[in-house]
């Protein structure tokens, strides 16, 4: 195991139960145990995203020149740091016990002064992650490019109005399958960090969309050449830094991809924080995505409710992750995805000892609430409300109507002839009371 940057660990966090008073043990994450017919890890799949927890310098909003001293980022070789922090993330995953990472391009290897050097960048990267694969046993979930932070991209990448920019993406995303591909990756994530607008005054929406639907099926149609089996997913994000993004929601996202014929190509990558930049709930946009068979993974945080930008803080509510979990256990899981950390530790949590802190805490949350959902769909506590609540619909007026036997005028005429209708109680603060008793 290595042991270099992370030396306080001695070796990785270990299941002791709740009633551990130890800070660096797990009090609900046991991966061995069985829940159903999966162990805690199957169900989970928990990653760790590279670009937060070994890039983070503690920037935030009004901090853009972090704070944190992180050993792994010392050398004044670009690849070297590379290189450097790559050992230090598979030091991480080995003593968190985490079987899986995900990665931006841009996060592994350091851009070149041309096109051509950041590609053989990345390549040299690749090939160093891959050998620590080999000796550790860590997965990749999956990986992604960075489309979005260098200035050429201010404008959008796949739905850039410049032809020659949106050739550069389109080659980037070439480059970055590749990657994912030569690691093995189960998934690969398009996130449209700048594709969208700010104005409506200097933006024809149906070119942009136009170009976002060609952008996509040119790597789909990639994918396929290569004979690369993984599942593409997309992560909605409402806005930030754009005004208004074009995968704002699950919903839209959805809508977008059977406008343009991609609904068979991809699956959604739900994020809780971008959920509720959208207004919703996390719970909300998994609903969404998995009514119509598209939650493919999940992006695991949480935002402050406070404050209107992407916080990415780590989640620790246990409501929050068992209702989560309740819309992917009665989906049957995430197949190919998972649980991914896509979370960083605040500006004043300096020690890299806080790393493992925050993903101890979002670990046990999700265990908590794999435990919690699991015992509630074994004891069917909220579907047999539900169907109760909807049974007038299985026989009768109800049956007829929506089985289309039935005419606007035959329903009027029925109406005419009946009392008026009784109002039954949705007992939402009853049931309410019942998840609490379970969390409990």
């Amino acid at each position: 195991m290595i042991n270099k940057y992370f030396t306080k660990v001695e070796k990785p966090i270990s299941y002791e139960g709740k009633d551990s008073k130890n800070p660096l043990a797990f009090k609900y994450y046991n991966k061995s145990q069985k829940v159903g017919n999966k162990t805690m890890a199957e169900h989970l799949r928990f990653s760790v995203a590279f670009w937060h927890t070994m890039l983070g310098n503690g920037a935030d909003i009004f901090g853009t020149g972090g704070g944190f001293t992180r050993e792994w980022r010392s050398a004044s070789d670009p690849m070297q740091r590379s290189k450097d922090t790559m050992e230090a993330n598979f030091e991480f995953l080995q003593k968190c016990g985490v079987d899986y990472w995900c990665f931006h391009d841009r996060d592994i290897a350091p851009e070149g002064e041309t096109f051509t050097e950041s590609c053989k960048n990345l390549e040299t990267m690749v090939q160093v992650a891959k050998k620590f694969q080999k000796e550790t046993g860590v997965k990749l979930l999956w990986g992604t490019q960075n489309c979005f932070s260098n200035p050429i991209y201010s404008q959008g990448a796949g739905s850039s109005p410049n032809a020659h920019v949106m050739a550069t993406a389109i080659a980037q995303v070439k480059n970055a399958i590749d990657a994912t591909k030569e690691l093995g990756g189960e998934n690969h994530v398009f996130w449209g960090g700048r594709e969208g607008y700010e104005s409506l005054i200097n933006t024809d929406l149906k070119k942009e969309t136009e170009k976002m639907a060609r952008f996509f099926q040119m790597a789909v149609d990639y994918k396929k050449k290569i004979g690369f089996k993984c599942q593409f997913l997309i992560e909605p994000k409402p806005c930030e830094p754009t005004k208004h993004q074009y995968d704002a929601d699950a919903a839209t996202t959805l809508y977008f991809l059977k406008e343009y014929g991609l609904i068979d190509d991809f699956k959604l990558n739900i994020e809780a924080n971008h959920a509720t930049l959208a207004g919703s709930t996390f719970e909300h946009e998994l609903a969404v995505a998995s009514l119509a068979g598209k939650l493919g993974s999940v992006d695991a945080n949480r935002g402050d409710l406070l404050l209107g930008w992407d916080t990415d803080q780590f989640p620790t509510d246990i409501y929050d992750a068992t209702m989560a979990m309740l819309v992917i256990l009665k989906q049957g899981g995430l197949g190919t995805g998972g649980l991914n950390f896509d979370a960083k530790v605040r500006r004043g949590s300096n020690d890299p000892l806080d790393l493992f802190y925050a993903h101890i805490g979002g670990m046990d949350a999700f265990a908590k609430g794999l435990l919690v959902a699991h015992q509630m769909i074994q004891d069917k506590v909220l579907d047999k409300f539900i169907d109760e609540r909807y049974s007038s619909h299985n026989s009768g007026i109800g049956q007829q109507i929506m089985s289309g036997k039935v005419t606007m005028e035959d329903v009027d005429k029925w109406v005419r002839n009946e009392k008026n209708p009784v109002l039954q109680s949705g007992r939402q603060e009853m049931l309410e009371n019942i998840i609490n008793s379970y969390i409990f």
